[in-house]
């Protein structure tokens, strides 16, 4: 006779379910409907477990677990195929900042033999142009750093509204 069979489940199932709906109550006058029907829902859980013969699955899923358990604890065999997983898991880590740098490498011997300079240059051209950011009327030099071009302005800024309409009321684009 195993131990499943020494339980008396149909008690055990009735008693869970009866304190969680007490639970539920108590929830249900302090925090609300909300959370006395979630205590409600899970309270049911035991008792639907015990009617539809679930506890024996769950038991005997319980079981194996354990005996799996004490099997992979107790058994140098084990360790040693995690120990060898654990070191496949890092050469493959180890193994992807590699090859990226050795394609990089490729790539420059391939440029360095067809003459190609592997670097450029980082700035662009100046802009001549500048933009107005105050709202005073003045207009200042662009903030962006020299060497680089600065973005042009948004179409949606009062300033290049009032720079449209006052080159389309002239006649000329900007």
């Amino acid at each position: 006779m195993s131990t499943y069979d020494n339980i008396a489940w149909l008690p055990l199932c009735a008693g869970l379910t009866g304190l969680g709906l007490v639970l539920s109550y108590i929830a249900w006058r302090r925090r609300g409907p909300g959370s006395g029907l979630r205590w409600a829902a899970w309270s049911l859980l035991p008792i639907a477990a015990y009617l539809t013969g679930s506890i024996e699955m769950f038991w005997k899923m319980g079981v194996a677990i354990g005996d799996f358990a004490k099997g992979f604890v107790f058994s140098p065999k084990v360790w040693s195929g995690i120990a060898l997983a654990g070191l496949a898991v890092v050469l493959f880590v180890v193994s992807g900042p590699m090859r990226r740098r050795a394609v990089g490498r490729d790539q420059d011997k391939q440029a360095a033999e067809s003459g190609v300079g592997s670097t450029r240059a980082l700035s662009a051209p100046r802009s001549t142009t500048s933009t107005s950011r105050s709202t005073t009327g003045s207009s200042s030099s662009s903030s962006a750093p020299p060497g680089v071009a600065s973005p042009p302005p948004c179409a949606c800024s009062p300033a290049s509204r009032r720079s449209t309409a006052a080159a389309s009321s002239s006649g000329t684009a900007t």
